[in-house]
């Protein structure tokens, strides 16, 4: 059982980073262009508001971009970074705990975004594709150059 669990690893964790990025990415687009029930209850932030409309645009962005596992380890770190800073700044000085102040979504995206940091985006990422065209590139490379005698 644990042989096939492991194995289904990588499309767990993929399939985990599309969800978390794309409903992420939504929070970003309600804000921004007032769709999917707007920001607050309705309409979208502002331009160029601190921090509300910049919070906005990295949900929007780096939402994109962890949900197409591209550059997902720093856009996954902007992200956690952003939810931390939503946390502290607006919801914890509410009150001590998450259920009471209504950070609970930014607590969970926070540590979501942080577990996607250090496990990377899993399997059907866009950065897996870049990445082994460039190892394969690389190791043509490697193996066209002509053998260099050591010096002793």
């Amino acid at each position: 059982m644990y042989t096939r669990l492991n194995q289904a690893q990588p499309y767990a964790l993929a399939l985990f980073r599309i969800v978390v990025g794309l409903l992420f990415a939504c929070h970003g687009a309600a804000s921004l262009f007032g769709i999917l029930g707007g920001a607050m209850g309705g309409g979208s932030i502002p331009a160029g508001t601190w921090p509300g409309w910049y919070a906005a645009v990295i949900q929007l962005v780096g939402g994109g971009l962890v949900a197409l596992g591209l550059g997902t380890r720093i856009a996954a770190f902007v992200s956690s970074g952003s939810m931390a800073y939503a946390y502290f700044k607006v919801h914890q000085p509410e009150a001590l705990f998450p259920l009471e102040n209504g950070g609970e979504p930014s607590a969970v995206y926070c540590w979501a975004f942080l577990l996607l940091v250090f496990t990377g985006p899993g399997a059907l990422a866009l950065d897996r594709l870049f990445t082994s065209r460039t190892t394969a590139r690389s190791d043509q490379d490697r193996a066209a150059e002509p053998s260099s005698p050591v010096a002793a």
